[in-house]
């Protein structure tokens, strides 16, 4: 039995009627299947164009040019290629039951699914201690936080992140030790999951997520502590106005990056803990359960473009220039946008 379709052999449908070894499938009814394709066009239109609004913000507008906001700009292309390249045929995947692409593009998918997954993480371990030093250590931050620092950061992020889903997928890390039981129970034609033992879940859950959110957590809870005592001194000496604007602008954009943190963590919770427990419970997780935690790990990429628009003013004024086309205007570019 296809563990990736277990409860639907009950069905006659099939990918691909011709095939010995195709996998069975589900048949929506029409009025449920537009429905859905209506909700995932709509979730995948938001994502895209919420995140390349906020890439061509800090690119285009010089004033956005800081460390914290090349952290932000890198996040957002994480979330913009998820929403190009990984949405739509994961939608396909969802409504038709059946992966339509080839082996080939199921690897690349499932690769870079795992990657984006694995970047977005570890740019948000990176954010986190960009705002430590921001926080924390402000007399250090300038020397600490470079935009050298920076680009260092993003290329860990990318680089670790692509070895980690290309190299688990195309060197069958996975599957290791269970190759022929893969090959000869779970594998059929027209399905594509990422099929993991106990090892290999565990292992991959735990260094991609647990640990860096641990990590995460633990960061934050020490800027909010230290930021509320710097609220209170603030409070007291109330002549060092630029300290003390300086400091809320700091306090509010480490408040804004917190909840960006926690709704990513909010959204992928579910996956990782299905994830590590699924092998455990000789997968019988319900397909459709383990595919809808999925999916609410990917909302994390399109709700992240609107936590910026709901803090950020510079976002809102980033995003009105380029509604009326004034981003064209000679010296947009170097337009002030408040950075609070």
């Amino acid at each position: 039995m296809n563990v990736s379709q277990t409860g639907k052999t009950q069905h006659s449908h099939f990918c691909y009627v011709t095939e010995n070894r195709s996998c069975p499938k589900l048949i929506y009814p029409e009025v449920t299947r537009i429905t859905l394709y209506i909700f995932f066009v709509s979730i995948i239109f938001l994502t895209v164009c919420g995140n390349l609004l906020v890439i061509i913000s800090i690119a285009h507008f010089k004033k956005l040019h800081t460390p914290t906001n090349y952290l932000i700009l890198s996040l957002a292309v994480v979330d913009f290629l998820l929403g190009v390249v990984i949405m739509p045929p994961s939608m396909v995947r969802t409504i038709e039951t059946c992966w339509y692409f080839g082996d080939v593009f199921c690897k690349i998918h499932s690769s870079t699914d795992v990657m984006l997954c694995t970047a977005s993480i570890l740019n948000l371990s990176f954010i986190s201690i960009d705002r430590y030093y921001a926080v924390c250590q402000p007399l250090h931050y300038q020397t600490k936080i470079t935009t050298y620092t920076t680009v260092i950061m993003i290329t860990v992020s990318w680089s670790v992140s692509a070895c980690v889903g290309f190299g688990m997928v195309f060197l069958e890390l996975n599957i290791l030790g269970i190759e022929d039981f893969y090959y000869n129970n779970v594998a059929c034609i027209g399905g594509c999951i990422l099929f993991q033992t106990q090892a290999s879940s565990s292992m991959s859950s735990i260094l991609s997520f647990y640990i860096p959110g641990f990590i995460m957590l633990v960061i934050y809870q020490k800027i909010f502590h230290v930021a509320q005592k710097q609220a209170r001194s603030i409070h007291s000496i109330a002549c060092n106005n630029i300290h003390s604007e300086n400091s809320k602008m700091e306090r509010k954009a480490t408040k804004t990056l917190a909840i960006v943190m926690g709704v990513f963590l909010s959204c992928w919770l579910p996956f990782f803990v299905c994830n590590i427990i699924d092998p455990v419970i000789n997968y019988s997780v319900p397909p459709l359960l383990f595919d809808t935690f999925v999916w609410i790990g990917y909302f994390n990429s399109t709700f992240n473009p609107i936590v910026y628009a709901f803090f950020y003013r510079w976002f809102r004024k980033a995003f009105k220039i380029i509604l009326f086309g004034k981003i064209f205007q000679a010296q947009s570019s170097r337009m002030i946008l408040s950075t609070d």
